[in-house]
């Protein structure tokens, strides 16, 4: 039996965390609190890349991109786990169950994409500095964001529609928090070997690639640093990439364990705590990551604030009045 049209016309129950009640309200509380915190950085982080003339670099245009994707990628998601930690509904619709698997899968793989871009930035910075501006050009950088938006929104558009299919014979329970690829798979009562290959493949092509491309970068910029001369422009070359590092291993740490291993292989409980790390941690992490050890986005937002104190102070005052 199919159990697709079924699925069409229902919900969807998401099991979530409901067999721990008493870790609910906790989570609740503690996630409302992350995802307001998340809000708050990345809109900062875009606001301030926006604003500040200094900042209207290459580095930045993309920070404020990553930005934009933590946003939207936590909000894909996280609404929704809260409403169902507040109460006794689980239920989410069909419909917004495919949005939801659709948002997930593309905005990641946007994520991982426009990370390697990123690595790819930072080797032209550090490796060819004096002709740095001419070769990231905007257009450049406009090509190659809208390259990690097409690719990740095609590879969501080839695996969403296979995912929903799966016949599920009635089933319409998801052991997960949100409709995420590996729970569903889970829930097919055929076989799903060739499903789970096919997913491999993409996830090499879409995952591991630009993981490769951003190790070998960073095997350049190190190369590159250890040949400077002053120990200061070694620190400065490190502290540049050190940040977009960091959020690299914080990503592709958990993205790699979850995605080179979909199905049954992959253990459920597991695999829920660190979908909402990498779903809410991560995001909340990274404009912390960039503003702590970034200099520039300090002085940024120090200049941005003191030019909103000065205006305030001059509209209490009031002009001078010469008479």
């Amino acid at each position: 039996m199919d159990g697709t049209n079924e699925s069409n016309q229902g919900n969807f129950i998401l099991l979530g965390f409901s067999d721990r009640p008493h870790l609910e309200r906790i989570l609740f509380v503690v996630i409302l609190i992350a995802y307001l915190l998340t809000l708050v950085g990345n809109t900062t982080i875009i606001l301030v890349s926006w604003l500040d003339p200094h900042l209207h670099t290459p580095m930045y245009f993309f920070l404020a991109h990553l930005s934009f994707l933590d946003l939207s990628f936590t909000t894909s998601s996280i609404p929704q786990l809260l409403y169902n930690l507040s109460g006794s509904d689980k239920t989410i619709s069909y419909t917004g169950c495919a949005i939801q698997l659709f948002l997930f899968l593309g905005l990641g793989g946007v994520e991982c994409l426009l990370l390697a871009v990123m690595a790819y930035d930072r080797f032209v910075a550090v490796c060819k500095p004096l002709h740095y501006m001419v070769i990231m050009n905007p257009r450049l950088c406009l090509g190659l964001v809208l390259i990690a938006w097409g690719c990740g929104v095609a590879n969501s558009l080839a695996m969403s529609p296979v995912t929903l299919r799966l016949p599920r014979c009635g089933r319409h329970s998801v052991d997960h928090f949100l409709c995420e690829m590996p729970a569903l798979i889970r829930m097919a009562c055929v076989n799903t070997a060739a499903i789970e290959g096919t997913v491999f493949v993409l996830a090499v092509g879409i995952v591991l690639s630009p993981l490769v491309f951003i190790l070998v970068s960073y095997g350049y910029i190190v190369r590159a640093v250890l040949q400077i001369q002053s120990a200061s422009g070694r620190q400065k070359a490190f502290n540049t990439c050190g940040s977009h590092l960091t959020v690299v291993s914080l990503f592709y740490g958990n993205i790699i364990y979850m995605y080179m291993q979909p199905g049954n292989s992959s253990s459920q409980d597991q695999g829920k705590f660190l979908t909402l790390f990498y779903n809410i941690v991560t995001p909340l992490l990274n404009p912390l990551i960039y503003t702590l050890r970034n200099k520039e986005v300090k002085e940024a937002l120090r200049r941005l604030l003191l030019h909103d104190r000065e205006k305030k102070r001059v509209r209490v005052k009031g002009p001078d009045r010469h008479l």
